[in-house]
């Protein structure tokens, strides 16, 4: 295959769940130098996450190509395969194994494609670790100048190289400035696995339910991410459409699926926990809450928010209370409805335009190796079927062919009992653990 012209532009987009590959294939397209013809081309990491044609159908963002690998089918297709770019758009641990994974791929090739990764949203948890098993990539996205600072900090506190680091900002973020709609419509944007308990849970949704019982001329909506047996980045033991099962729903209050922007399209007030929607909502003005029913607490994500001028509780927003968020936040948070986030992304096009203008590039190197975490980088690379030099493990599971029916209807049984396993039998063994 010939390699690409500077205004054909050949990305591949390596993800592991619905959210993942929505931020993988809107970064590509937002990154990609001006006037590049791009074909992108997907690849969804088979695991627990992998999204359903209905979740990625939802997700509404289209690839030329797009198919489900292993992780070291991917490895095989990228040695021979001629990309310009490369988005790793998956959690910690498979980005820093596909890291090594293609150095050791590409260990033979004069030239390889621009390598970059990043996250899908809010930073809140495991900051160091998540930040180191990216390092090696050509560039770590942040998504605001908040992260970019807290990055570059991490990298050189360690010793590592930080220049990879580049402020961008959501891909995701656009849409219609707000405007007041008949009826008004409030909308709590859950999430799987925020809060994770079943009485947490049930608390917001009989707050919500209760919400529209006072507001009988507001429209409540709970908007879910997935369904009951779908996942999403994160596991979700308590799905809210069970728990509503067990509710007297007024006849304002819906729940409903679909696109984030088009939900928020007729939002007149967003609540969550912590959710990235909240930047979303932010980006358009929106009025935005982030609850504090539950404390603000880095296990609720939603300390991330503190200083932002939108943490409040329901009790305040049943008595009408109006959100007022502080500017000077929001903008170091990436969020710009001035205008300037169309200028969000211009130094990663920058960047990557003169990576591409070099040819040949060194070989990848993550801050993690052998020599600096003996104890720790082999059980990462192993569970990606990969030994500690990056080379497959002999009989590592690959296919180059589409599964047959037998395995098709094998691997939807192994997730199915899983998902079961998630959602049904892991919290009675907790309640268990708990008497």
């Amino acid at each position: 295959m010939p390699a690409s012209t500077s205004n054909s532009l050949r990305v591949a987009v390596l993800a592991d769940s619905d959210t993942r590959w929505k931020w993988g294939a809107l970064t590509a397209n937002r990154i990609a130098p001006a006037e590049s013809d791009i074909r992108l081309d997907g690849y969804l990491l088979r695991g627990r996450a992998t999204p359903t044609a209905r979740q990625l159908q939802e997700v509404g963002v289209r690839a030329d190509s797009l198919r489900e690998v292993t992780g070291v089918e991917f490895l095989r297709t990228l040695r021979e395969a001629e990309y310009d770019i490369v988005v790793l758009a998956l959690v910690g641990g498979a980005v820093q194994a596909m890291l090594h994974g293609l150095g050791h791929a590409w260990q033979e090739r004069a030239k390889r494609p621009v390598v970059v990764t990043g996250y899908v949203g809010v930073v809140y948890e495991k900051l160091a670790d998540g930040l180191l098993l990216r390092h090696g990539a050509d560039l770590v996205l942040a998504n605001s100048r908040q992260d970019a600072e807290r990055f570059t900090a991490v990298y050189e506190g360690v010793g590592a190289d930080a220049s990879s680091v580049t402020e961008v900002a959501l891909p995701f973020l656009g849409g219609d400035s707000y405007e007041k709609h008949d009826p008004y419509t409030v909308v709590f944007a859950a999430q799987p696995s925020v809060p994770e308990s079943r009485k947490d849970r049930m608390y917001l949704l009989e707050r919500l339910v209760q919400h529209a019982r006072l507001h009988p001329d507001r429209e409540v909506l709970l908007k879910l991410r997935s369904k009951p047996g779908e996942h999403t980045t994160h596991i979700e033991e308590q799905p809210y459409q069970k728990l509503a099962q067990r509710l007297d729903l007024p006849a304002n209050f819906r729940l409903v699926y679909g696109h984030m922007g088009e939900v928020l399209d007729r939002t007149d007030l967003l609540v969550t926990v912590s959710s990235t929607a909240a930047l979303e909502s932010l980006h358009r003005r929106i009025p935005t809450v982030l609850l504090t029913d539950l404390g603000v607490r880095e296990s609720l994500g939603n300390h991330h928010f503190v200083g932002s001028g939108c943490l409040a509780s329901w009790d305040q927003l049943d008595a009408g209370h109006k959100p007022s968020p502080d500017e000077e936040w929001v903008a170091r948070q990436g969020v710009a409805a001035d205008g300037a986030y169309e200028t969000a992304f211009d130094a990663a096009r920058t960047r990557i335009a003169v990576l591409l203008d070099k040819g040949e590039l060194p070989s990848l190197a993550p801050y993690y190796t052998p020599v600096t975490a003996p104890g720790y980088l082999p059980g990462i690379l192993a569970r990606h079927h990969l030994a500690p030099d990056g080379s497959p493990l002999p009989g590592a599971p690959a296919a180059d062919t589409e599964p047959g029916p037998v395995r098709q209807i094998v691997r939807r049984a192994a997730r199915g009992a899983y998902r079961h396993g998630v959602q049904r039998v892991a919290p009675v063994i907790r309640r268990m653990g708990e008497l």
